[in-house]
Order: structure tokens, then sequence, then C-alpha cells
């Protein structure tokens, strides 16, 4: 597009590490859907005289400059000062922020301090954004060939306000000369290099449409962009794209943008009419955690057991002592009657068990740190898998509750080989 956009973040917090900036990750996100491309990150800390000159240089840089934080009412919050002074506009009290305000003291019941006073003041000129969620409201500043655009800094509050009302308001001044859309799709169960493999081609597409490979612990993602002059271009273009990816990778392909398995898996369940239980040994709850995550899944979810000692898996689930002693806890005979003591016990219609080392000790040469079993019993047929997984304890954890999910994901859509 013709604007480029730079980012300000205002905070010591930031700088110190102990706030983490996930608005830029959010605005630049926004800001490229407009077809708005954003060149600089800054992060500056309350302090006036640095923000003064990150300003001047973002501003000479710059068509669009977003700040974000230090519009509250304490001593530290510096944004709104320093931008009048630096553009020398004058401050001038606002009624109606200071009646909103007002207002929302009232509604808690509590005096309004002295201090929330300041954040009546704007720069003159100002475009105001009320602020629902906090007090400290924003402002666009419309300069001679340049915007500055000042934001809170809570995600919670900032989030809001820009999509409903910088959006907008944006939309009608970024003349883009492209559209800019992306679409991520997620595989589980591959490698980021065997996905490289397959794909190779087209993750060394060059001009309107790219493709993107990023890992995650248990997921791979191949992101598709196109940039194009319209949008059903760009759209077209992306489902050209999806649909080889999907035709090479099959059912590695689990979803798209924001799915996640356990929705995958529940949706599944719920239009299958059917139930699950958990019996989980290494991931500790885990698997159940992520399942009742989604709104609704006690239409399907009725509930499971971590059995972590083998007095729980003898005494609670069946599973036979001799057994247990014979192949170990971490077995495919133990992972097998766990699922089918689990479906049994709950009268789910699906049992899934886990059971695994998770580490960094209690492995041997036989039974090695990530050696996981899983198992699923519907009551008639049991089936199980082996999965050696790499990582520290907690991604250990993480990767078996996405293969459990994906198992089950699997066996729902009828794609088990």
């Amino acid at each position: 597009g013709l604007m480029q956009a730079e980012l300000i973040a205002v905070g010591t917090e930031l700088l110190l590490g102990f706030t983490l900036n996930t608005n830029a990750a959010f605005l630049s996100r926004k800001l490229a859907e407009l077809g708005v491309d954003c060149y600089h990150h800054v992060t500056v800390g309350d302090n006036p005289v640095r923000l003064k000159e990150t300003l001047v240089g973002a501003l000479k840089r710059s068509d669009c400059v977003i700040t974000c934080g230090g519009l509250g009412p304490t001593v530290d919050d510096i944004t709104l000062a320093t931008i009048a002074k630096t553009l020398e506009r004058p401050l001038v009290l606002d009624q109606d922020i200071l009646t909103q305000i007002r207002g929302r003291f009232q509604r808690l019941g509590i005096p309004m301090p002295q201090s929330n006073l300041r954040q009546a003041y704007v720069p003159r000129g100002a475009i105001i954004l009320p602020n629902r969620i906090g007090t400290a409201p924003g402002f666009i500043l419309p300069l001679r060939k340049k915007i500055l655009i000042a934001l809170p800094g809570p995600p919670r509050e900032l989030e809001p306000i820009f999509i409903t009302q910088v959006l907008p308001w944006l939309e009608k001044r970024a003349s883009p000369e492209a559209v800019l859309i992306s679409r991520t799709l997620k595989l589980t169960g591959i490698t980021e290099s065997e996905v490289d493999e397959k794909v190779s081609d087209l993750l060394k597409l060059k001009g309107e449409t790219t493709v993107g490979i990023y890992a995650h612990p248990g997921q791979v993602d191949l992101r598709i962009t196109a940039k194009h002059k319209t949008k059903a271009g760009a759209g077209h273009n992306i489902r050209r794209i999806e649909q080889e990816i999907r035709k090479r990778m099959g059912a590695l392909v689990y979803g798209a943008d924001d799915d996640t398995l356990e929705e995958i898996a529940g949706k599944l369940l719920g239009r299958q009419r059917k139930t699950l239980s958990v019996a989980e040994s290494c991931t500790g709850g885990l698997v159940g955690h992520r399942i009742t995550q989604i709104p609704g899944s006690s239409a399907y979810f009725v509930g499971g057991a971590v059995s972590y000692a083998d007095a729980v898996k003898s005494g609670f689930l069946g599973v036979p002592p001799g057994l247990l002693r014979k192949q170990g806890a971490v077995s495919e005979e133990v992972a097998k009657a766990m699922a089918q003591g689990i479906q049994k016990l709950a009268r789910a219609s699906v049992g899934l068990a886990i059971t695994g080392i998770a580490g960094p000790a209690g492995g041997s040469k036989e039974k090695p740190v990530g050696l996981i079993y899983i198992a699923l019993s519907n009551g008639k047929q049991v089936l199980c898998r082996r999965y050696t997984l790499t990582g520290d304890r907690s991604t250990i954890k993480w990767k078996a509750s996405q293969s459990a999910l994906d198992l089950l994901r699997l066996y729902l859509s009828g794609q088990l080989q």
C-alpha cells in the first residue's frame, strides 16, 4: 500500500522483560490485512527525552506512527504530555471524557482521584477514541502529511479500540495498491523436514503468492500469503495453493488458521454423538484440560483419570497387577488395558489412554525418555500406537497430548491406516 506504519511501545516494564509486548504482533497483523506495511517496531522506556527522540525519528520515517501505552494516570505515564510537547500541540480538556471517567468512578462508588483528571486532556485537534474498558482514551492526531495514533497499553483495552474505531478510520484513508491475505494450514504427526521435502517447490515461490513453514512442538504450520489488487483475487490464489498442499499432505492437515486439535476432535465427537473418557499417566491431565477448554465439551467429554501410580492403574482402572509387573507401566499392553478400563468405567463410546516417560530421568536403554504408548478402545476393539518424542519434560507432555488428540481425530474421521 501507500502507507507505511511504525509502532512505538512505551513502558520500562517492556524493556525489563516483565511484560511481553503482544500489541506489536496484533497491530502488525491487522495493518498487513489493510495493506499497510510495518517497517519498524520500537520499544522505549518511560523517559520523556528518549520518547521525544523516538517520536521525531518515527515521524520522519513513516506515514503512520502508533504509540502503545503510557496514557494512564500515574507519574510514569508520559506519552500524552510528550506527544503534546513534541508536536507543539497544547492539551485541552475534553468534557465528554471527563464525564465518562467521573461516571466510571461513580459506578464503582469511589471518588475520582485527581490524577485521573489528566486523562481528560487531549492534544488540540485530536480525534478521541473512547475506551470502554479502562479510563485512558486513545486518540488519532492527523498531522499535515502524517498520522499519529496513541493507544492505551493493556491489550484488552487496545484491541477493541483498534478493531472498532481505528481500523474503520484507516480503511477510509489507506489506499492500498494491494490486499494482503494469509491462511495457515496446520499439520501434525510429521516433522518439519518431512513437510519441507514434500512442499519444497511451494516454499520457493516468489511473487504474489508465497508459502512459509513454521514449526511448533507437535505441529507444523504452512502459511500461504497472497497479495493482489482485489480481495477476491488474493482469495483465489490462496485456495489454489491450499488445494495443492491438501492433495499432497492428506490427513496430516488437521485444520486451518485458529483450529486446534481439541476443537476438531470435539466437533467429530459431537457430530457422531460419541462420548470420550481419558486415562492419563505421563500427561497428568493435560488432555482432559485441553478438551475442556472448548465450550460445550460437556456434551461429549464424560471425564477421566490421572492414573499416575501403578496402584491407581490396577486398583481403579483394573489393569492386572501381573501385567504391570511383567510388561512395566510403559508398555503397549498396559496402555491398552488402561483404555479398556476407563472406557468401561466411564461408560463412554471411546476410552483414550496415555502412558510414557516424560523425563528427564527414568529412561533406560529399552525404554528411553520420550517413549509413549497411546491406546484407544471403543469397547470392541483396541488399538495402540508407539511414539518416541523429544524435548524437555513439558514439551514431551505437550507432544504426547497432541499425539493423543490426533489419534482420536484420525480414528473418528476413519483415517487410521
